[in-house]
């Protein structure tokens, strides 16, 4: 009786925070969020018993992944009006319609076939994360290592970015040249802001 309200409940506010993070146009708003939204996800995998994964998802997605989207968002200009280019509606409905269906077969295929077996069978007197840790470290080893790697070449390769498109540099600017900066960006926001 308890997982199923806490369920329902997390289930709502999961959605709840996700439709939040896609319909307003407030980036503190969507980040704040959809950084409460990865928290109840992780509320599913502590009902399911399996702890680690809900101490993963916490750690990596409301943490790591969220501090990368705030620094991405700094960097952007999110008092503007953006406007998006609309593709043929025909090939994103496609597009999406087979992401959908490809999604519930591969979450459904588990329990269509019965005969399906793991490489390494969990122990039973093994907690969640040892076991976890075991797959991790002896047959996942190198595509772990390898994600590792991919990560550390993306963080580079935006920090390098991002310094690519920055117009001014506050490092090679006098004290005067910085104020008179940052009042002409203040000014230019207070008039997008009364127009």
């Amino acid at each position: 009786m308890f997982e199923a309200i806490a369920f329902y409940l997390f289930a709502f506010l999961t959605i709840a925070m996700f439709f939040i993070a896609v319909t307003t146009s407030q980036a503190l708003y969507a980040l704040t969020a959809l950084a409460a939204g990865m928290i109840f996800i992780s509320a599913f995998f502590f009902i399911l018993g399996a702890e680690f994964l809900g101490a993963i998802q916490i750690v990596v997605y409301s943490g790591a992944v969220m501090a990368l989207y705030a620094f991405g968002m700094m960097f952007f200009d999110t008092t503007r009006n953006v406007k998006e280019k609309q593709g043929n509606k025909f090939i994103v409905v496609a597009m999406s319609t087979f992401a959908a269906v490809l999604v519930v077969m591969i979450v459904s295929a588990p329990l269509v076939s019965e005969n399906i077996t793991a490489f390494y069978p969990s122990v039973a007197s093994a907690g969640n994360t040892q076991e976890v840790g075991m797959v991790l470290f002896t047959k996942y080893l190198v595509p772990f290592e390898v994600a590792a790697v991919m990560l550390l070449v993306a963080m580079i390769a935006g920090i390098v970015l991002a310094g690519k498109k920055m117009d001014l540099s506050i490092t090679l600017m006098s004290d005067v040249e910085v104020v008179e900066t940052s009042l002409e960006t203040t000014n230019d926001i207070h008039k997008k802001v009364l127009s």
